[in-house]
């Protein structure tokens, strides 16, 4: 018996094995990225073999043409005459989730392959998605949704296939790296912050960034790509980057460490992953702290092969249309078409956090006492202080300090700072970060 399966096996291995017809190609969505992604097929004659671009789908269609496609593109504004069209790939860069989601669905059970750079279509629907191609023998490929033009899903798909992986960390965020590489005890976090806007790196309103959960989406990819494990982006425990100071910057240094945000997934076996998103304290001379601007920086560590990094652009529209033009190429090479993803991902469970050293800043309106309280109550949950830094200069109705804490589990610190906070002298609410130890030890955090 032939199932509707391996009908659309046989037909998509039949167009590869032919060698000979190109790969016809929809886009959707005409932004940034799918400009970038059509002007790269037409204007790459050496593709011309393999990659035909077909159609172009876009709302109000008509504001978005330009003149350098081929004539024989068609423009559209119906979802419907690009599916009933059957294009071999979809192309999707329209972003989002409603909507896109279904659009998809019906290009891989219609046996369609599908590139994508939506890191929150993705990461809410992987796992699903990645099933539905296997049943429909296409493929669904998402180089792009992650470090935009940095090669970080190939890498570790086939690059590390051999190594058995334990750990990712990395800086996922473009945005948050330009603004706290650029921030120092002068320059406020504003001021950083719409310089990235007027650059480009920055949204208008930029929470999904700084807040964390654009990063979270994209450790989630990284987790099942590395574990074949699916967290939701919901669960994993982000840290905002909102309340990071001057001051912080210049403690920070006198630590000899500068702020990063990372993102961080660990596998604890058996299923159950480590995992957190927000500021760190890294060492001046790590890898992290030299990656600056709006460059992505990323650290797998495996047990055989130890640590393997990836580093280069992580935005804009041709590095990240040159993932998707990665991905396209890939799916016209026969040997990279005979699986999705060599296997579902199955749920994973978020794990306790490992015990981490923390810096806690406190500003305070000084009085007498307040060490002494802060560091009874951090006593009183076994917690153990490792250094106290107070600079001179600062008034004394806003007097920062730092208290740094040896390692200890989150659920005590937690409690610790609950009763901490509830103390009269507090100018501000405290501030808690977690520093890494080692240069490049990404075992260390």
């Amino acid at each position: 018996m032939t199932t509707k399966g391996s009908q659309s096996t046989t037909k998509a291995k039949s167009k590869q094995t032919a060698g000979q017809l190109p790969l016809r190609v929809a886009i959707l969505g005409f932004g940034t990225v799918g400009q970038s992604v059509a002007r790269i097929i037409v204007e790459r004659t050496d593709l011309a073999e393999s990659l035909q671009l077909t159609h172009i789908f876009n709302r109000n269609v008509s504001r978005k043409r330009v003149d350098w496609t081929p004539e024989s593109v068609v423009w559209t504004e119906k979802i419907e005459e690009v599916l009933a069209a059957s294009p071999d790939v979809i192309v999707e860069t329209v972003g989002g989730v409603k909507g896109t989601y279904e659009w998809v669905q019906q290009a891989l059970s219609q046996g369609a392959s599908v590139v994508t750079a939506n890191k929150l279509l993705m990461a809410a629907h992987a796992p699903e998605l990645i099933s539905l191609a296997s049943v429909h023998g296409s493929q669904i490929r998402f180089e792009a949704a992650v470090a935009g033009g940095v090669p970080i899903i190939d890498g570790i798909r086939f690059g590390l296939a051999g190594d058995q992986l334990s750990r990712v960390v990395g800086i996922l965020n473009g945005t948050c790296n330009f603004i706290l590489s650029r921030m120092t005890s002068t320059e406020s976090m504003s001021a950083v912050l719409e310089e990235a806007q007027r650059l480009g790196y920055a949204e208008a309103d930029p929470s999904s960034d700084i807040d964390g959960h654009d990063a979270a989406a994209k450790l989630v990819l990284l987790a099942g790509v590395s574990f074949r494990r699916h967290l939701k982006a919901s669960v994993v425990p982000t840290m905002s980057i909102r309340r990071i100071d001057n001051v912080d910057c210049l403690y920070a240094s006198r630590l000899g460490r500068t702020i990063r945000q990372l993102s961080i997934v660990e596998s604890m076996g058996n299923g159950h992953l480590q995992a957190f998103v927000g500021p760190v304290l890294v060492p001046q001379e790590s890898s992290f702290a030299l990656n600056k601007g709006a460059q992505n920086f990323v650290m797998v560590v495996g047990r055989y092969g130890g640590a393997k990094s990836f580093s280069g652009e992580g935005a804009g529209g041709n590095p990240t249309a040159t993932a998707v033009v990665s991905d396209l190429v890939a799916l016209t090479k026969e040997e990279r078409n005979a699986d999705t993803f060599d296997g579902a991902w199955l749920p994973g469970t978020l794990a306790p956090p490992p015990l981490r050293s923390y810096y806690l800043r406190f500003v305070v309106n000084d009085q007498s006492g307040i060490l002494a309280s802060i560091t009874t109550s951090l006593a009183r949950y076994g917690i153990n202080v490792d250094a106290v830094l107070q600079e001179p200069g600062f008034p004394k109705d806003r007097l920062p300090f730092v208290v740094t804490v040896e390692p200890c589990e989150d659920t005590a610190l937690e409690e610790a700072m609950r009763v901490i906070e509830r103390e009269d002298f507090h100018a501000e609410v405290p501030l808690v970060m977690p520093l890494l130890h080692g240069s490049n030890d990404a075992l260390a955090v």
